[in-house]
């Protein structure tokens, strides 16, 4: 989490490129995306060829050699790369900058893994917006000031992924396009229920800013890094990957592990980056509605995470046929698609609303009992509304389930904190030392993965039979099995009542006596 001080510099760049011009939201951030990948570009590619010479490792760099962007004549002699690091042209003058970003650097960012990779394919229609000299300048000087403070307080956490966090929380905030994003520290809490492998293939058919592919990346290179420290969430995280040496996985993890998938250009050029800035060299997020005909990958992934949008109901027109449930509700749709995303034995995390566990119509259940019958319901785990303030007040679950495994029993668990108060500040809880409180995140993790089957139906989590679950019509709601616990209150005899009353009543008169006798 930054300090505060960060934040307000942060929210100082947003405003000035929201007065400077751009005041399309998802503009504006895709635009300091740019500058943040260039910055990120010129950071990543000298720390590798300072590691190369250390270890005696051969690399080339991205900015060795000669640049000839499009339009170029054959007689040019174009510009050295070196010419495009940040750290050489944020010096130059205001005009001379501008000039330079906007006929030389852009192009070449876009031209980056060549012309078959995704990442230039969704870069190819990108345009640079920014329109005056002077707000590239002061988004260049916030950016440096920001990453040196970061740099000085000695950081383990990417000051990247704060950085971007803060800035992808505009899309939500104040109606600015109400882009619906999952807070870092429930990607985490899922992340870490599932827990990821090298070698796997994960998707997200609704990827947006591709957070949970980022969280997984993130839990993969931890299990493969000797620099592992809890992070500002509680959970343990690394970075170095230095235990990952074999280039044949190194090549699996950078271009054949994560998949994407979104119907927004912009978020994808937005998710490739952040991805890309992240580490992930060749990331594959595609332009694609992954509920329409178009759109027919079946038993593909080991492993989905997603927080799919729930807007209701969908045209019918453009559904894939294949779809068993009868529907035109997205909630439900995103579920059965991510069902016939995983191959027999991957595993799903997915966040549904509420009335999915418990919604009475037909095809509710039709949803419900494919996923108990079908595969092995591993989890449910509800939340309450105020998790995903301010950006929506609906109540949530995550569903866990394994394709193909067998269902003996639901385990249910009710999340009541996430370690943020439930209003729309989100501000993080104290506990009464004054250190972090972080709630139900690491308890849920904790208990699911030592397989408590508790049976105390009072109790926080406990397991239910299938053959119980079927005979509720395969409701999915924690309420439905949670047992309350009532406490007598035993009171006292009205007749003792009284006499206590006379007692205080007789007092009170005594006292008043003593006072007119003062007075």
């Amino acid at each position: 989490m930054l300090t505060k001080e960060l934040e307000s510099q942060v929210n100082g760049l947003w405003d000035k490129f929201w007065s400077g011009g751009l005041a399309n939201p998802l503009q504006a951030i895709e635009q300091i995306t740019y500058l943040l990948f260039m910055k990120q570009l010129d950071d990543r590619d000298t720390k590798r060829m300072n590691d190369a010479k250390f270890t005696g490792e051969s690399y080339t760099s991205l900015f060795a050699g000669q640049y000839w962007a499009p339009g170029s004549q054959e007689s040019d002699s174009g510009v050295p790369k070196e010419a495009l690091r940040w750290s050489n042209w944020q010096t130059l003058p205001a005009d001379q900058m501008l000039a330079l970003v906007r006929n030389q650097v852009f192009p070449f960012v876009q031209s980056l893994g060549g012309e078959e990779s995704a990442f230039s394919r969704h870069m190819s229609n990108a345009v640079f917006l920014i329109p005056k000299s002077s707000l590239l300048v002061e988004g260049v000087k916030t950016i440096n000031r920001i990453y040196q403070e970061l740099e000085n307080a000695n950081r383990f956490i990417d000051a990247q992924g704060d950085f971007y966090e803060l800035l992808l929380k505009q899309l939500s905030g104040a109606g600015k396009n109400g882009q619906f994003r999952t807070p870092t520290h429930l990607i985490e809490m899922m992340v870490d229920l599932l827990q990821p492998k090298l070698g796997q293939r994960i998707a997200d058919p609704a990827c947006g800013s591709a957070g949970f592919l980022l969280g997984a990346y993130k839990y993969i290179i931890t299990e493969q890094s000797s620099d592992q420290q809890v992070d500002d969430n509680g959970f343990l995280r690394g970075s170095s990957g230095d235990k990952l040496v074999d280039d044949d996985l190194k090549k699996v993890l950078a271009s054949q592990t994560f998949y994407g998938f979104d119907i927004d250009a912009t978020m994808i050029r937005i998710g490739l980056m952040n991805l890309m800035m992240h580490g992930i060299t060749e990331p594959q997020i595609e332009y694609t509605d992954t509920l329409s005909r178009s759109y027919n990958e079946e038993g593909r992934y080991d492993m989905v995470l997603a927080n799919p949008p729930f807007t209701g109901k969908i045209d019918k027109g453009d559904l894939n046929e294949q779809f068993e449930l009868n529907t035109t509700k997205s909630e439900l749709l995103f579920v059965e698609r991510i069902y016939r995303m995983l191959r027999i034995g991957g595993t799903a995390g997915v966040i549904v609303p509420q009335g999915v566990l418990f919604g009475s119509s037909k095809v509710y259940k039709q949803l419900r009992q494919m996923l108990v019958d079908r595969c092995e319901l591993r989890a449910v785990i509800s939340m309450p509304s105020g998790f995903f303030k301010p950006y929506t007040g609906v109540a949530t679950a995550i569903l866990v389930f394994t394709k193909g495994g067998l269902t003996e029993e639901v385990w249910f668990y009710n999340m009541q904190s996430d370690g943020y108060s439930l209003d729309d500040k989100r501000n993080p809880l104290k506990d009464k030392n004054g250190d972090r409180d972080f709630g139900d995140l690491h308890a849920v993790v904790d208990a699911f993965h030592q397989k408590k089957k508790n049976q105390d139906r009072k109790a926080q989590h406990f397991a239910v039979p299938k053959s119980e679950v079927e005979s509720n019509g395969y409701d999915l709601s924690f309420n439905r099995y949670h047992e309350e616990e009532y406490e007598e209150v035993v009171y006292e005899k009205p007749k003792v009542i009284l006499e206590k009353l006379e007692k205080i009543e007789s007092e009170i008169s005594d006292g008043l006596k003593d006072l007119k006798g003062i007075l």
